[in-house]
């Protein structure tokens, strides 16, 4: 659960959330890429990364200069399977509150 909960936390952030969907979107970009997508500076775009690397949700690789980003779909499918795990409370109190509101409706 630490890991899902650091993963839930890296993705609170809309910057890192945008990030990590262009990612999704596009496949692997370079760090000045995603700078030019953003309205923030370069460093900033750095320490969002390495907030989405340490959560293990991105993975880097280097290519002479260049350090290349993608998505580790892994991390993304644990945020899947959680999600799935607890669709069945969420739909099960759904169908509760539909069947009252349509009681009240009757």
């Amino acid at each position: 659960m630490t890991r899902l909960t650091t993963t839930f936390a890296a993705l609170s952030d809309e910057t890192r959330l945008a990030m990590v969907e262009r990612l999704m979107a596009v496949g692997e970009l370079p760090a000045g890429d995603l700078v030019a997508d953003a309205s923030i500076s370069g460093p900033a775009v750095s320490r969002h990364l390495k907030v989405l690397r340490n959560a293990g949700l991105v993975k880097q690789r280097a290519e002479g200069t260049k350090r290349l980003y993608s998505v580790r779909p892994e991390a993304l499918q644990a945020v899947a399977g959680w999600t799935m795990d607890h669709k069945a409370f969420w739909q099960s109190g759904l169908e509760r509150l539909d069947a009252l509101l349509a009681e009240e409706t009757s």
